[in-house]
């Protein structure tokens, strides 16, 4: 038997209940990972309410990503040993103290990362290194605007983009989010509930404006941040943490030369393993020559998962959020 967080039916995650079920099998080209820790993501929201892209009918276990401990591994599959300590992603299912993935969307732990960090590191910073590496590349010294700059997939952009030689603008809320973007390498920081973002943007790049601006929030700064784009800037949709999705006015675009692109890193890792697999190599260098170090900024045990998608839902969370069994 397992423990594991049930969505009953849709709604808020104040619904979700602590089940026994029973412990899954692997099927061919599947393994069966121990769960030590599993990362809290916005899209997780979304999937309990019934409004994520890819929905699941209830009964479901939610939960998109997670580390542990291999205990069994299915027909054909040979890269991966009971006893191996790895990350996974998957669409459902994390949010339990057993979950059954395809062999593929199985890692090896980078070996600087405990458990925790493992748990929160795969989709934030593989999202953000897709899309400075593949969706926006970052040429060294350009302008790069981060919106939501302290939350968990926002201060991995943070990290990623000053390691790769951009000038890191961090915008945030609130002046202690903007502290905590700035351990992260942020270059300059906008408080954009007191700042008004374009002017702001405009007077840190000398009125050029943002080469590049990654957004995870969407809604009103998303507008903002399309009007603070420089000539050919290009403005990364990541997702929509502000529940509001925003309609952009094509003039500007054509005005500027500007481009809205979007960022789905988990249809895009489906679609090209290999360059997947690579950039997560990539990644696992980068913390190896300690240009990046993955973190966790609060961590609870299964038993309060309530205040753990509340800290999520409210905005209230500095960087990443992780559940342990």
């Amino acid at each position: 038997m397992m423990r594991a967080l049930v969505c009953k039916q849709y709604g808020p995650a104040d619904d979700l209940v602590i089940e026994e079920w029973d412990s899954p099998e692997p099927g061919p080209s599947q393994v069966r990972v121990d769960v030590r820790a599993a990362g809290i993501n916005f899209p997780d929201l979304l999937s309990i309410a019934g409004k994520y892209q890819v929905r699941s009918e209830p009964p479901f276990i939610p939960g998109i990503e997670g580390a542990g401990v291999v205990s069994a591994v299915g027909e054909g599959v040979d890269r991966i040993a009971v006893g191996d300590r790895v990350i996974f992603t998957t669409q459902t299912g994390a949010f339990a103290s057993q979950c059954v993935v395809d062999a593929t969307r199985v890692m090896p732990l980078p070996g600087a990362l405990g458990f925790e960090e493992g748990a929160g590191y795969a989709i934030t910073y593989a999202t953000s290194y897709h899309a400075f590496r593949q969706s926006g590349p970052i040429e060294p010294g350009q302008n790069v605007l981060v919106l939501g700059a302290a939350g968990g997939v926002g201060s991995t952009a943070v990290e990623i983009a000053k390691a790769m030689g951009g000038r890191v603008i961090a915008a945030a809320s609130s002046e202690e989010k903007l502290d905590f973007a700035r351990e992260f390498g942020a270059d300059e920081t906008i408080n954009y509930s007191e700042q008004p973002l374009k002017e702001s943007v405009r007077a840190l790049t000398d009125g050029k404006g943002a080469d590049l601006v990654y957004d995870p929030v969407g809604g009103d700064l998303a507008k903002q941040a399309l009007g603070a784009l420089a000539w050919q800037g290009r403005l990364l949709v990541i997702g929509f943490a502000s529940g509001d999705i925003p309609a952009f006015p094509a003039n500007l675009m054509l005005l500027k030369e500007a481009s809205v692109i979007g960022v789905y890193w988990g249809d895009w890792a489906a679609r090209n393993p290999r360059e997947s697999v690579r950039n997560m190599m990539e990644l696992e260098a980068l913390i190896g020559e300690g240009k990046l170090t993955p973190r966790v900024s609060a961590s609870y045990p299964l038993e309060q998962f309530k205040e753990a998608f509340s800290a999520l839902a409210q905005r209230k969370a500095l960087g990443k959020i992780v559940l342990t069994f």
